[in-house]
């Protein structure tokens, strides 16, 4: 083992569970130079983690019913709720990234391994140090992660499944969200689900946590710090219904793969409002949160006084969120870039709520 995995290891143990007949020598020879590595087959994954490990990688063949079936039936269950699970996916098969997620992945990678990106995945998603933050805040966050990561199972996994999406589904989330982020803070909720989401779930949490703080910043009644809530969880529902080739693609999309992701709102709205039991300001915000005060927006290029508060407040914490996350054609912008880009869209956002913004923007990171 080299020095630097010697440094590493004191700090981050990885568990590697591993069907493949070279037990994956090269994802370990990977990992080891940011931790220690324990190699296990999947048939021999505990039904608990031990506590020292600081996250587990599943490099396992999706294909493989027998496979799926033995690693399911372990880390589904509540032992490893709160650890960091990283699978590795195989570029080939195409919806492989949502099966990991239906596992329980927090995050994936994909073959043919690129070492330095790979090393900064690892390093994001799992914590140098194993242990789990167990104070009064910590537990909230963790709690309030946990039920808005439920919300994202639901509309990526289960609604395009057919199994409908329901308001109540998400009553259950949001007084956890609201308590995550008051009991603990904005940049602990981003830098968790900085390390155990990436794609669309990470961009929803993020927006979700953004909209939350923005409005217990604003000092708005609890009522309303729940609609805010439940508008960010939603917003992007209608990404369910677009293909996950597009979702995921590494790199910026052509004009035609544009044009599918730009149905979105109206997708997402039309599934909620058949499902029925929405409030219209919901349905609203799904609707119409990627339209501009100068009507540029789509899809129904609305203009100023015709988009409402939520709509452009879901706006502002959406576009910014999109600034500063880490993309696969991009590095993220820094808060100051991020802000100061959208100061210059001028008229498009309404600039009195992006300026109430600032201080929740600038004290994120």
């Amino acid at each position: 083992m080299t020095a630097l995995a010697h440094q590493s290891s004191s700090k981050r143990r990885l568990l590697l569970a591993s069907d493949r007949s070279d037990q994956s020598s090269e994802l370990a020879s990977i990992l080891q130079s940011v931790g220690e590595v324990d190699r296990i087959s999947t048939s021999d994954i505990p039904d608990a983690p031990a506590r020292h490990f600081a996250g587990m990688v599943v490099d396992i063949n999706l294909r493989s019913a027998e496979s799926v079936q033995r690693v399911r039936s372990k880390l589904r269950g509540e032992a490893y709720r709160s650890m960091p699970r990283l699978f590795v996916l195989a570029d080939s098969l195409h919806h492989g990234s949502m099966q990991a997620w239906a596992l329980g992945a927090t995050d994936t990678i994909s073959r043919p391994f690129d070492v330095e990106s790979i090393l900064q995945r690892i390093r994001s998603a799992f914590p140098d140090s194993s242990g789990f933050d167990l104070t009064e805040g910590g537990e909230a966050l963790n709690t309030g992660i946990a039920a808005a990561h439920a919300v994202m199972v639901r509309i990526f996994e289960k609604l395009p499944a057919g199994i409908p999406l329901t308001f109540s589904d998400i009553l259950k989330a949001e007084t956890r969200i609201l308590r995550a982020i008051k009991q603990s803070s904005l940049r602990s909720w981003l830098a968790t689900v900085g390390r155990h989401h990436s794609g669309s779930y990470r961009h929803c949490l993020f927006v979700t946590g953004f909209a939350v703080a923005y409005a217990q910043h604003l000092g708005m009644r609890e009522d309303d710090q729940r609609r805010v809530a439940r508008a960010a969880l939603l917003h992007d529902v209608g990404k369910a219904f677009v293909p996950v080739a597009i979702l995921d693609k590494p790199g910026q999309l052509s004009d035609e793969e544009m044009s599918v992701i730009r149905k979105h709102p109206r997708l997402g709205y039309d599934a909620l409002a058949a499902e029925g039991g929405f409030p219209p300001e919901m349905l609203d915000v799904v609707l119409h949160h990627h339209e501009l005060l100068d009507g540029t927006g789509y899809p129904n290029g609305l203009h100023g006084d015709r988009i409402s508060d939520i709509v452009r407040l879901t706006t502002i914490v959406d576009i910014y969120a999109a600034l500063v996350e880490n993309r696969a054609y991009r590095l993220p912008f820094t808060h100051a870039k991020a802000f100061a880009t959208m100061e210059q869209m001028g008229g498009k956002l309404d600039q009195h709520l992006l300026q109430a913004f600032r201080p929740v923007a600038f004290g994120s990171y």
